[in-house]
């Protein structure tokens, strides 16, 4: 499948990928790196987070994701903005709290600089 994809389409998985694994190793400068200053991050609670208080979360362990799985992705380009959809299963311990999620999710990347950066995130249960 990875030889169908765009030169763009293979730019953005490679950042959705750099993301799982900022998320996963609490990486406060990778994930600044990646998300836009003007992020909306939401969860599937309906909580709706910006790019400081999503680095934030991630960085202190009150949302510390062990393991991310990510499958089903599809992704579409449109000018310099790409819609990203995928299947996300993760172990978590949000504050020392063992669980597990299911989610689907709606990534919006656009392109900036040259740079793909994470505009808006959007989780719901599946």
């Amino acid at each position: 499948m990875a030889d169908a994809q765009t030169k763009e389409e293979k730019q953005v998985a490679d950042a959705v990928e750099q993301l799982k694994t900022a998320m996963i190793n609490a990486d406060k400068n990778l994930l600044e790196k990646l998300a836009d200053e003007k992020l909306s991050y939401g969860h599937s609670g309906g909580a709706v987070e910006d790019k400081k208080a999503f680095v934030e979360k991630i960085v202190s362990g009150k949302s510390d994701f062990v393991t991310i799985d990510l499958s089903d992705q599809v992704i579409i380009i449109s000018g310099k903005t790409a819609i990203v959809r995928h299947q996300l299963k993760a172990t978590t311990n949000d504050g020392g709290k063992p669980g597990e999620v299911s989610l689907k999710v709606l990534l919006v990347w656009q392109k900036n600089n040259g740079n793909w950066k994470l505009l808006a995130r959007q989780a719901v249960k599946a």
